[in-house]
């Protein structure tokens, strides 16, 4: 399946988004760590307090523009999954899973998720959003997120679960996961300019983020829950002037 999504390239200047659970002074999501108070914890998270171009967002009043294409190259991904601490992350050891930007590529580096989503469409929240995190030769970053709703059950979501280890920072290994069961059939999106959703919140991170939903059972999306034990959602940050793109 073909997948064709444009976007005018960027300059990415964030490169710690590999993992989210990145080093320097802890944070988190519960407490005195909580997202308000990032900026507190360390001078190297300032960004995420003086930030004008910072992630996630609610997308709404979007326009419509022209772009350059997009492919995704996914196959089947081996490496390991993990819960970090602050998310599941399964790490992509492969070179041949990319996605293509005017003839650029952007490996896939890792894939992780949030619950409940962290981006809005509309000002709808969904149960789960996933972040597939990409990064071309210069250490620019290329983010896709995918929403998760609440319906069939997805047989990768549960590969995954059945793979994690219940404590955390032990990764297991993981071989010839079809990830391709968490892209939607119509490629359709939006686009904007912003940051990582996690400290130390740098900024000029592209962001593409598919308008249809992928459904992950009831039970999945507990256990999903269950490993991360609270919510890991950063809330909706200003647009301060920025556009929003959708095809």
């Amino acid at each position: 399946m073909k997948k064709i999504i444009k976007i005018v390239p960027m300059l990415i200047a964030g490169i710690g988004f590999i993992t989210p659970a990145i080093s320097g002074p802890h944070w988190g999501y519960e407490g005195d760590e909580i997202p308000e108070n990032w900026a507190k914890l360390s001078p190297d998270y300032q960004m995420c307090d003086i930030g004008r171009n910072q992630s996630p967002v609610n997308i709404a009043g979007t326009i419509h523009a022209q772009a350059n294409a997009l492919d995704i190259h996914y196959g089947l991904v081996s490496g390991n999954v993990v819960n970090n601490g602050h998310t599941v992350q399964i790490n992509d050891k492969n070179t041949n899973d990319y996605v293509a930007i005017d003839g650029e590529k952007y490996k896939l580096t890792q894939f992780h998720f949030h619950a409940p989503s962290e981006n809005q469409i509309n000002g709808q929240s969904y149960p789960m959003e996933a972040h597939f995190v990409h990064q071309n030769g210069d250490g620019e970053l290329l983010v896709m997120a995918v929403m998760l709703e609440q319906g069939n059950e997805n047989p990768t979501a549960e590969e995954i679960l059945l793979a994690l280890n219940e404590k955390e920072n032990l990764p297991s290994n993981i071989n010839d996961l079809d990830i391709r069961s968490f892209l939607p059939p119509v490629n359709d999106y939006y686009r904007f300019s912003g940051s990582l959703t996690t400290p130390p919140c740098s900024e000029g991170v592209t962001w593409i983020v598919l308008k249809q939903p992928v459904q992950l059972s009831k039970t999945e999306i507990v256990k999903f829950e269950h490993a991360f034990k609270h919510h890991n959602n950063r809330p909706i940050q200003p647009l301060h002037g920025r556009l929003i793109i959708a095809n």
